[in-house]
C-alpha cells in the first residue's frame, strides 16, 4: 500500500550519513519523516571517502537489502540534500521493500573498482550499524 506524495515533493531514501543519529542528519532540512524502509535486494554497500560516507550501486547479482529510512523532501530540501553529497553520488530511483520507488543517492561502481573500495554488504548491518561499531573498534 503506497501513501500520498504531497504534490511538488518527492520520498528520498536515506542510508548514510544523514541518517537520523548521524552526522549529516541536518542536510535534510527538516523534511518530513515518513518510516523506515529497506531496499529490495538489489544493491551493494561499500566505505567511502575514508569512511565518511557509503558508497551503494545496483547489482545484477550477490545483492543484499540495505536498511535506512524514507523522507518526504520538498524540491528545496532535495536540492540542498543534493549540494551538500560527497563527490561523485548522482541520483537515482531504488526499488523498496514494499514494491515503491524512492530516490537515493548512488555511487558508480567503476570508482568502487578503482579504488577498491571495502565492501560492507554481509558484514554489519547497513551504514548506522557500521559506523556503531567502528566508533567503538
Amino acid at each position: 500500500m503506497t501513501s500520498k506524495v504531497t504534490p511538488g515533493n518527492r520520498r528520498v531514501f536515506i542510508c548514510g550519513s544523514a541518517l537520523r543519529g548521524q552526522p549529516d542528519h541536518q542536510n535534510l532540512q527538516g523534511a518530513q519523516f515518513v518510516r523506515t524502509a529497506a531496499t529490495q535486494p538489489r544493491y551493494r554497500l561499500h566505505v567511502a571517502g575514508e569512511d565518511w560516507h557509503p558508497a551503494i550501486y545496483e547489482t545484477e547479482s550477490s545483492g543484499i537489502s540495505i536498511p535506512g529510512e524514507v523522507y518526504e523532501m520538498t524540491q528545496e530540501q532535495f536540492d540542498y540534500l543534493a549540494a551538500n553529497e560527497p563527490p561523485n553520488m548522482y541520483p537515482v530511483e531504488v526499488h523498496l521493500d514494499n514494491d515503491e520507488t524512492a530516490t537515493a543517492f548512488l555511487y558508480p561502481k567503476a570508482l568502487i573498482d578503482e579504488y577498491n573500495l571495502p565492501d560492507i554488504s554481509n558484514t554489519y548491518g547497513g551504514w548506522a550499524a557500521y559506523k556503531a561499531r567502528t566508533a567503538t573498534v
